[in-house]
Parts: structure tokens; sequence; C-alpha cells
């Protein structure tokens, strides 16, 4: 049997697709899997050993329909569930299963705060996806295969020692997302360890402000100078991980981290909480309670709708902190 599994984007939620994977291979005689996403997620997925063959996406899903209509899948696994992906079953022409997303249920809470959301992770409605195979969920952790190249000497390059330092992820693509620096602050001041900040080249100001702004805290910066491979590793040989709602946090729980999730505008509720099925005192969950503004979106915005930001604002860093 040939499955085409089908997620574009982007970090958190491919990573979370990983335990579908490693059932739809553990669990079917003789499959083989191929995985389509963009090219610039496929960093995620290219040495996972579920995979037999990847497949990226540049611009436009058309530049792939003559090879993957080569292939004659005996079925999709669409994950995503959006129009492209509509239109590349539309062309592709095979027996496809695609992911419920609860769309109209989002609205309500996001629109009204009403919340008729399932209380189950989204890898559990991932599953759901693929039930009339017989795969069912091992209840086992999301999975990051890191190349040996990649494997960061932490105490080589930011002179700390594994297990002995809190990382903290202070990037995310939207800002409703990220911890400002006044909750940051707080944080770090409250932490005995060196801390390790996690992000991308256009944290890596952010970080330095950080540092200048807390010159007695042993504060590293690894925004920017490392590869998505490179900072998974540093999350992996990490004591502690304090984090956004990000895939970052999605990373440490393939790693059986400590994770302290900071939660903004979203909340835990859409389903998409660090993944740890039967070990669920891994991860703490913080948000502020009682905003009737909050959720103000799924994915989040550039600043905050009421200007308050109150959701980040009103955080306890002595909560975030406790270990």
């Amino acid at each position: 049997m040939k499955i085409l599994v089908v997620r574009f984007s982007s970090i958190g939620d491919i990573v979370l697709t990983t335990p579908v994977l490693r059932g739809l291979k553990e669990q079917l005689p003789n499959v083989e899997i191929h995985y389509l996403t963009k090219k610039k997620f496929a960093v995620i997925l290219e040495n996972n050993p579920r995979i037999d063959q990847l497949h990226t996406m540049e611009n436009h899903i058309d530049e792939l329909i003559p090879t993957l209509k080569k292939e004659k899948f005996d079925l999709i696994v669409d994950l995503h569930n959006n129009l492209r992906t509509k239109t590349l079953k539309a062309k592709l022409k095979r027996p496809s299963k695609a992911f419920n997303k609860l769309n109209w249920k989002k609205w309500l809470l996001v629109k009204f705060k009403i919340n008729k959301m399932p209380k189950m992770h989204i890898v559990e409605r991932y599953f759901d996806t693929v039930a009339s195979l017989g795969v069912k969920n091992d209840r086992l952790p999301c999975e990051y295969f890191i190349v040996e190249n990649d494997e960061v000497d932490v105490q080589q390059a930011l002179n700390v020692e594994a297990k002995k330092f809190v990382a903290i992820a202070i990037g995310a693509q939207f800002k409703t997302k990220k911890m400002p620096k006044e909750l940051l602050v707080k944080i770090i001041s409250q932490l005995n360890e060196p801390v390790v900040l996690l992000g991308g080249e256009m944290d890596a100001d952010f970080a330095n402000e950080l540092i200048e702004t807390l010159p007695d805290s042993t504060i590293k910066n690894a925004c920017g100078g490392y590869n998505l491979n490179q900072s998974a590793s540093i999350v992996k040989l990490c004591k502690r991980l304090i984090t956004n709602d990000t895939g970052m946090m999605h990373i440490a729980s393939c790693f059986d981290v400590q994770i302290n999730s900071v939660w903004g505008n979203t909340v835990p509720d859409l389903g998409m909480y660090p993944y740890y099925p039967q070990n669920k005192e891994k991860f703490s969950i913080h948000e502020v309670k009682g905003l009737n503004c909050r959720p103000c979106s799924k994915i989040g915005f550039q600043e905050c709708p009421k200007k308050h930001f109150d959701c980040m604002m009103k955080q306890d860093a002595g909560e975030i902190t406790h270990p």
C-alpha cells in the first residue's frame, strides 16, 4: 500500500503528525509512506525513518502534479485540509481521507467564546483520519530526528552544561503569542540556572536587549546562530523549556523535556498543547483566566486588538518559573 500524507505547514503542526506516520509504518504491512510539505519545512522530516519519500512544494502545487500522478497512490491522507489540498486531491484523482479541522467550532470559540471543541489533543484527531485503516494511537510522543552533524555540543558552543540550563523560546510567528520583554525580564530574574534564549535570526536583537537589561544573569543568545535541527538539539539537552505556544514547544515534547508553556491570545482548548499522552506532569500551562477577549484568534496577530495585551502582561512570572 502506497500512502501520501499531506501537511504543508507549519513547524508545530508537522511535528504533531509524526505519531500518525509511526502508526502507519508500524501497523500496516508493506506500507510505503510519502509525505508532501512546503520546501522550507522539509528539514523537520528529512531524517524521519518512517518516510520512504519526501516531496516538497516551492511555490505552487501544479509543479508537483506530474510527479505525484506517476506514484499512483492507494490513498491520500490529508492532515491539512484546505483549499490547496482539495485542489491536489481533485487533480490526483486518488482515494483520500481528510482531517476534520472543526472550523465552525473554532469559529464559535474565537468569535463568541462558546467552547464546543472536543476535550482531546489534535494528535488524537489526526488518528481519527486513519482509523478506518485499523491504525490506532500508540500514545507515544511525537518524533524529531536529528543527524549527528546537527547535534550541538552545548558546553563548547554555549558554555553551559547539558541538563543544567533553562531554554527559553522567545520567538513566534505572531507577536500576540510572544512573551513581552517585561514578562521575560521577570521570568529570567527568578531563575537560578543559566538561560539559553532560542529563536530565529529576527529574534537576535531582542535577545541582546534582554541580556543588556539583565547584566547579572547568565544568559546565552542562541537566536539566529543555529538552524532548526541545531536548535532542537539544544532543546533536547536543556533541563526545562519555557516557551510560547510555538513550534519549539512541540519539538521539546519529542525529547521528554519538561515544558512550561505560556499562552497569550491562543488557548490550549484548541487542542495543540504539549503532547505527553502518558506523562502529563511533564508540562504545565500558564494562561490568564477570565479575559473575555481571549482567544482573539486561532493563530495570532502582530499586535493586541484591544491594545492592552493582558493575556501576556498579566501572567504570573512566579508560577511560570516554578519547577
